[in-house]
């Protein structure tokens, strides 16, 4: 019995001619081309429609050097990049102009629940401008500190940034951190002002805030609404008039500089590329500077914001490139990509992110050991800047000890395994990289090197085999209102900061920069900070190499056996405050025995804080009724006799729902 569906497709294939089945495929001569509807702000000048309504490719040889705008967008957490952003591409119609469009360009569930943006994205925009077609690209880079490796990487691929400052805040903290990355790397500044449509905003306050601390003319600064739409459409005019075409020449043989990477499991690595030099299309054999590998490319495109397939990429340009990679190491970031069998000199590429934070990671349950490696290895492969190391732990099985640019990253990275790959994962307490100088030859020969570097606590060298200790130390800068001055400098000198400098921005707002020890900001530094000034300061640090210290190594111990997981690395002064902080919430975590359990935090042979978990205790007595003392006494003598034999064959083991309550404890302290 045929069904009407089946009948109907099978009528219209009868009905098609050999001549329509040709007009079809295009056989009988060109198909006919629609013209881009609007002139201005059209959605894809140099893209043709065929009459079918199919996007063709994108002709990217209409776009000549001069006509090409390579830029970022940075600025501080929460003030409004990724919304500029919309704004941009809706004005050059690269997206419909709909009430949806919030953070079009953040593609993460991750950056949409918590609002920030975790992964540089970029977008080709094509915008006409006094009778001139216009290729702009953009770079939208994420705040938070934790993140400024992916900002100093996107930073190498354009001429020019929008500095986006809130007209209610002012300056804070990231913003001056990240005016400096420009700075380094010589690219024009526009200052931008926006949310002037907030209640409070105060644009002229920020104009002298900008003036003061960069050095950079009021009259340069543009004063907009993002969220409204206000003259942003000036933004897109100064970035054409402020910031320098690309120096790039495309009779030269092929240089892309790869500035960023992510993994699709069926097409391989898509490396973003920035072509510097010469041209690039499908079939043109390449080769990688750094693996000497050849490939041949698949496809090539720009990123519109989607991806869009295009014939070429020419000098200049910003785009994608698929060229059968399998791993991400392969597309290694700051490497340069060059033709076959035409050489040319690297371009110097990047520094490797340097892990400023170290947690070990273990799978709740071992047998899903698998599930998670697997999940790890893909994650790690769209986030390069994770470095991993296998790790074992006697009650925690096997596991890995994961490197992280900082704390946000690290709960970004679990929040990640957890909604992209269904992985419920332990992790341990952070712990920072010390160094330790070695005093023997024989150690120095057993370990290659005179510094080691001690990521996992539990390998922390006794002092009579080291010279000295030295801990990671950065350079924090705070801003904040000068009413909170006085609490914030007794933060900073309890965690054994060093100030350096002192300087007011306007009449109330000051900026601070400290030398802090790393180990004393990880983990809670951050949230006292925002609760001592009811949230207004702002805080970021940049790494400033080692120093020095007095470091020991705290075990703790149950009933005097060493538990290897809670082995934590302290400063001499603050042990005793750290050891009894532990002993406390094991003893609040452990269940009862039938004997009595030792909490011990001991620094070599010296026990420094304990904590008692009282026996169960059975009433022996309660089958006397009266009677004579002695047998009573008899009674409890035995029982005490057998809690001492007890304690000498019970072992104490730490429940794993005790750990986790630890560990997270220490890490919401």
């Amino acid at each position: 019995m045929w069904s009407l569906a089946g009948l109907g497709w099978r009528r219209g294939r009868a009905l098609a001619t050999p001549a329509t089945r040709a007009a079809r495929r295009g056989l009988l001569g060109p198909r006919p081309t629609l013209a881009c509807p609007t002139a201005t702000g059209c959605r894809d000048p140099g893209r043709r429609y065929s009459s079918a309504g199919r996007k063709e490719k994108i002709d990217m040889s209409r776009f000549p050097v001069e006509n090409i705008r390579n830029f970022s967008i940075i600025a501080h957490v929460d003030h409004g990049k990724s919304t500029l952003a919309d704004r941009l591409l809706e004005l050059t119609g690269t997206i419909d102009k709909t009430k949806n469009n919030k953070q079009v360009l953040d593609k993460l569930q991750v950056e949409r629940e918590r609002g920030i943006t975790v992964k540089a994205q970029t977008a080709s925009l094509f915008y006409n401008w006094e009778g001139k077609q216009y290729l702009l690209n953009l770079i939208d880079t994420p705040g938070h500190v934790d993140f400024s490796y992916e900002v100093s990487r996107s930073l190498s691929a354009c001429q020019g940034v929008l500095l986006v400052v809130d007209a209610n805040e002012g300056i804070q903290a990231q913003t001056v951190a990240n005016f400096f990355l420009a700075f380094e790397a010589q690219l024009s500044v526009i200052p931008v002002i926006n949310k002037i449509d907030l209640k409070n905003a105060d644009p002229e306050r920020v104009e002298k805030q900008i003036e003061k601390v960069f050095d950079i003319s009021s009259d340069e600064c543009i004063k907009i609404s993002a969220k409204l739409g206000t003259n942003v459409e000036s933004v897109l005019q100064a970035v054409i008039k402020r910031i320098p075409s690309p120096k790039a020449h495309q009779k030269n043989p092929l240089r892309a500089l790869v500035f960023d990477s992510t993994f699709d499991q069926y097409r391989g690595v898509i490396a973003n590329v920035a072509l510097f030099d010469g041209a690039v299309s499908k079939g043109d054999k390449i080769v990688s500077a750094h693996t000497q590998k050849t490939y041949e490319v698949n496809e090539v495109g720009v990123l519109n914001p989607n991806e869009q397939p295009t014939h070429k990429l020419y000098a200049g340009q910003v785009g994608y490139l698929i060229a059968g990679m399998k791993d991400v190491s392969e597309a290694q970031i700051g490497d340069t990509l060059y033709l076959h069998k035409q050489p040319v000199e690297p371009m110097p590429g990047f520094k490797s992110a340097k892990p400023m934070v170290f947690a070990g990671m273990y799978p709740v349950d071992q047998s899903e050991y698998n599930n998670l490696k697997s999940a790890v290895e893909k994650l790690t492969l769209n986030d390069s800047s994770v470095t991993v190391h296998r790790d074992n732990s006697l009650a925690l099985g096997a596991g890995w000890r994961l490197g992280f640019l900082g704390l946000l990253h690290m709960e970004v990275f679990n929040q990640r395994l957890e909604q992209e790959y269904n992985a419920s994962v332990i992790l341990t307490t952070p712990t920072v990289p010390y160094k330790a100088v070695l005093s023997s030859t024989k150690l120095i020969k057993e370990y290659r090197e005179k510094e080691i570097i001690i990521i996992n606590p539990a390998q922390f060298p006794d002092k009579s085999k080291v010279v000295e200790y030295l801990e990671p130390v950065v350079l924090g800068t705070i801003i904040t209102p000068d009413e909170y001055i006085g609490k914030i400098m007794m933060l900073c000198q309890a965690r054994r900061a060093v100030q350096k400098n002192m300087m007011f921005i306007d009449q109330n707002r000051v900026m601070l920069k400290y030398l802090f020890p790393l180990n004393e900001i990880v983990v809670d530094f951050y949230d006292s900070l925002k609760s001592l000034s009811s949230g207004y300061a702002s805080f970021d640090y940049e790494d400033a190499g080692y120093q020095t210290a007095e470091l020991v190594k705290m075990d703790i111990l149950l009933n005097g056996n060493i538990v290897e997981e809670l082995v934590t690395v302290v400063h001499k002064d603050k042990a005793h405050t750290v050891g009894k902080a532990i002993c406390e919430r094991l003893k609040d975590s452990l269940p009862r025995q039938l004997f009595e359990i030792a909490i011990q935090a001991a620094v070599g042979s010296k026990i420094i804080a304990r904590e008692t978990v009282k026996a169960y205790r059975k009433n022996v007595l309660a089958k006397c009724y009266g009677g004579d003392i002695t047998r009573k006494m008899k009674l409890l003598k035995r029982q005490a006799e057998g809690k001492k034999k007890l304690r000498k064959v019970g072992n104490v083991e730490v429940p794993k729902d005790a750990f986790i309550k630890v560990l997270r404890t220490q890490s919401d302290k």
